[in-house]
């Protein structure tokens, strides 16, 4: 019984921790049961304290069974389990690897340091300005931990060397009440007698340019500054804290510009590396500015930071001109180029970037008053060079020298975004749907820069609430959201309106009231599939309060008759029927969509009071869903079954949230729903709402071969019209490119948006068939659905308690599948002509039948090509 992947919290290295008492989990190797654990923590004096045997079988988010973590204090935690047996007889663990974890900085009075502000603040837009200051170190150091935080993004050095490897920290989060610290181990970059601290320090999120139609400048404030607290334990015993003070001095950096959109200007002939270094002369440069330091509001992160973490190289080129190269990096991705460049002093190097390729030039449009471009100065001398705090969204790049004697090489994509590991992967015969799938994933990739994002390429990449909302089922599937999505629900939770009115965008920068279903009901959607994915029973106790205050607030707006029509509805956002300019005027109603989604967020509301707020809440929220549910059927759902606006989005909503009586009523909006699909040729017409659903709707009406014919389908606007047309990432719209290979007209045209992707969630569950049927996976449901002339697919997914899967083959009517339980669970097999059954947890293997179909024609993925390039081949 080996005891494995022990952790704490949902953080991938416990330094810096922001709580006292980190819940741990952990996985047990080989599938026995664990009947009970005992914890281990040995203190940083040597002291070893146990939680002594607990009788539990409980490996996930257990509770910290010791004292509580003081602030900086460290220790290690190791843990070992016990089997069921005969009392005295029960097989008993060995202790697992020790898991270091450290507290962070717990209360606001640990903190001495002050705010260091530029001495000559450039503004709003101006360079990149440097900080530092000089202290001693005075005897061998034992441990040096580094505390640090921003208002703007900086780098932070140490003696010439870079401190961390995050990207564009502290992050974004919503800065009037919450702003994270960093904690970095920084013994080894400490030399005895001077040492230098020091930072870049530029506009980012919190004064730069942000949000559409021009965007807001000083949104979270006017001036730069930054924090650091640098704690020092000598070998003998002794302490100090050396802390951002008066006597820091400040200037201009070599980056004379840069934006979270238009990109950097990095000017080479002012780069001073000595900067941060002992011994160099800094005393003609200004002093700073100081402000207090507001300590309430820091926190340390939940979640893993931004980093790079991929390199890709070109997979085409062709020169435009004598001075102008475009690249092809064969794939949309997020992120900057890294290069290497020589010429001449005064020459310059100027990046472009763009998604796609129209008319035989870069797509830029799309960006609209992004500029999307990195500029780099020579100073004669040989540089590599990478911006430091730009990215964007491209898989095309045009390179521009100002000078033929320019040279530059050794040209790659650096992939940019938080650092979610990864936790699904699924395979399937038909390489379309793989493709689709990998499409889901990239564009999942490149909208967790820090925030859950709309798009990562124009004037916009904000935190909109709907677009995570229908789309955390499929993203908890591909990557560990936990840590990330829990901190992303703290600022939207701290954003929300006193009413309950949630806003459109988290960080909330636009400040608009436009209480939005679908969009606000993020703030039940996200903390719900958060804990049915991760069984975190504390995410939702923390988002309980902004639950209630939200569904409350539709409860008043509604009044009696509980039918949510008084207001403008973004609705079925972008259902392929509404026009280019006006992507909210779908086929169906937005009060149908408002009130559908009213009733499942007070059933799920109820449903979350069940767990965490008490029966009488219960109670009252689930006697408001029935009403809800009843007024919906009162007011949109016909005697015949018909329900209002007669689209595949309103019955797929009908069906999925449970709005019908079943029966009749439900078999006829089935039906209905059926004939809808097939009379538009199994094409989609759904947005936003209704894409994250139509299949599961399809499914449970059993229709599942529609839902895969639908899957197949290529014609635009279809799942594979873009893999069709050579797409790498999931678009915004279903057609943002023209069969043509013309850009759509609309003003919003993205080539890289999660939201359509949402499918992805139910090719996990019933494609290859594992899907959660208890919080946290603690029970798994294996219910493939094989269909579609597919003949094998399979699923693995990294569940809290270790990986689960599901794998299938199928040769005429008759299917072969083998799954995989972890310890600590239980499975439920559920597969067509079969009996429900439990599963105990290990590997099993199935056998069974389904109506025979033919199988789907091996097809030839397009090539990842330009649109250009295919035209020209004919």
């Amino acid at each position: 019984m080996d005891v494995v992947d022990l952790r704490a919290e949902h953080v991938p290295h416990a330094i810096g921790l922001g709580t006292a008492t980190p819940r741990l989990s952990w996985c047990l190797a080989d599938g026995r049961a664990q009947s009970a654990y005992e914890v281990r923590v040995e203190r940083e004096d040597g002291r070893i304290e146990s939680s002594g045997w607990t009788r539990s079988p409980e490996s996930v988010l257990v509770p910290w069974p010791v004292a509580p973590l003081a602030s900086r204090e460290s220790a290690r935690v190791r843990v070992r389990v016990r089997g069921p047996g005969a009392t005295g007889a029960e097989p008993v663990s060995g202790w697992s690897a020790p898991l270091p974890v450290e507290a962070g900085l717990l209360r606001a009075e640990d903190w001495t340091a002050v705010l260091v502000r530029p001495g000559t603040d450039p503004g709003v837009g101006g360079p990149a300005v440097r900080v530092r200051g000089d202290f001693e170190v005075d005897g061998p150091v034992h441990r040096a931990r580094l505390y640090s935080t921003a208002e703007g993004v900086f780098a932070a050095e140490l003696n010439g060397e870079r401190v961390g490897d995050e990207l564009f920290p502290p992050g974004w989060t919503s800065y009037r009440h919450r702003r994270r610290y960093l904690t970095h181990d920084v013994t080894a970059l400490l030399v005895p007698g001077p040492n230098v601290l020091g930072a870049t320090l530029a506009d980012g999120w919190h004064r730069g340019r942000i949000g559409f139609d021009g965007g807001r400048r000083n949104a979270y404030g006017s001036e730069l500054g930054f924090a650091a607290q640098l704690e020092i334990r000598y070998a003998d015993g002794r302490r100090a804290t050396i802390a951002t003070d008066g006597a820091w001095r400040s200037a201009e950096s070599e980056i004379r510009a840069t934006n979270v959109y238009d990109g950097e200007v990095v000017d080479a002939r002012l780069r001073e590396p000595r900067w941060c270094r002992a011994g160099f002369d800094a005393t003609r440069w200004p002093r700073v500015r100081t402000s207090p330091l507001d300590a309430r509001s820091l926190v340390a992160p939940m979640g893993p930071p931004v980093r790079r973490t991929e390199t890709l190289r070109p997979v085409a080129s062709e020169r435009r001109s004598a001075t102008r190269v475009r690249l092809d990096f064969g794939q949309n991705l997020v992120g900057r180029l890294r290069l290497r460049a020589c010429g001449p002093a005064g020459s310059s190097v100027v990046l472009r970037h763009a998604e796609v390729l129209e008319h035989g030039e870069l797509g830029l449009r799309p960006l609209r008053l992004a500029k999307a471009t990195d500029t780099l100065v020579l100073d004669g001398s040989a540089i590599a060079w990478e911006p430091e705090f730009a990215y964007h969204g491209f898989r095309f790049a045009e390179i521009d020298v100002s000078d033929p004697d320019v040279v530059v090489e050794d040209v790659v994509a650096i992939v940019v975004h938080s650092d979610l590991e990864r936790t699904g992967e699924f395979a399937c015969s038909d390489a379309r749907l793989e493709r689709l799938h990998e499409n889901v994933r990239w564009s999942m990739r490149g909208n967790v820069v820090d925030v859950p994002t709309d798009c990562p390429q124009r004037d916009e990449r904000l935190g909109w609430t709907g677009d995570i909302g229908v789309f955390a089922p499929a993203a908890t599937g591909l990557y560990d959201c936990a840590g990330f999505l829990a901190s992303w629900m703290e600022d939207l939770l701290a954003d929300q309106h006193a009413d309950g009115v949630v806003p459109l965008v988290v960080p909330d920068i636009l400040t608009e009231d436009f209480p939005a279903a679908v969009w606000a009901d993020a703030v039940v959607d996200v903390p719900w599939t958060l804990h049915e994915r991760y069984g975190d029973v504390e995410v939702l106790r923390r988002a309980l309060p902004g639950m209630r205050a939200w569904v409350d607030w539709v409860d008043r707006r509604t009044g009696p008759r509980r039918v949510w029509d008084a207001d403008a509805q973004l609705g079925d956002w972008l259902d392929p029927s509404a026009p280019p300019d006006r992507p909210g005027d779908g086929r169906t109603s937005g009060d149908v969509v408002a009130t559908a989604y009213f009733a499942r967020s007070a059933a799920r509301l109820g449903a979350a009071c069940r767990i965490v707020g008490g029966a009488d809440a219960a109670r009252h929220y689930e006697e408001l869903a029935r009403a809800v549910r009843a007024a919906f059927r009162r007011e949109y759902v016909t005697a015949a079954g018909r329900v209002v606006s007669d689209s595949q989005t309103a019955y797929a909503l009908a069906i999925v949230f449970d709005l019908l009586e079943p029966g009749e009523e439900r078999e006829r909006a089935g039906r209905r729903l059926v004939e809808l699909v097939q009379d538009g040729g199994h094409r989609i017409g759904t947005g936003f709402v209704g894409t994250a659903i139509i299949a599961d709707a399809l499914t449970r009406v059993d229709a599942v071969e529609v839902a895969y014919r639908m899957l197949a389908e290529t014609a635009c606007p279809s799942f594979l019209y873009p893999v069709t047309m050579g797409a790498t990432t999931t678009w915004e719209r279903w057609d943002s490119m023209l069969p043509d290979g013309s850009i759509n007209p609309g003003e919003m045209t993205s080539f890289n948006h999660c939201a359509l992707g949402a499918i992805a969630d139910w090719m996990h569950r019933t494609l290859a068939g594992v899907a959660p049927d208890a919080p946290g996976y603690r029970r798994i449901r294996f219910a493939p659905r094989p269909g579609g002339g597919i003949t094998a697919a399979g699923y693995r997914v990294r569940t809290p308690y270790g990986p689960a899967w599901c794998r299938w083959t199928r040769e005429g009517a008759r299917v072969r599948a083998s799954m995989g339980v972890p310890a600590g669970t239980t499975g439920v097999l559920d597969v067509p002509g079969e009996r429900e059954r439990e599963l105990a947890p290990g590997e099993h293997e199935v056998r069974f039948r389904v109506a025979e179909r033919p199988a789907v024609p091996p097809v030839r993925v397009p090539p990842i090509v330009s649109i250009d390039d295919r035209r020209a081949r004919g």
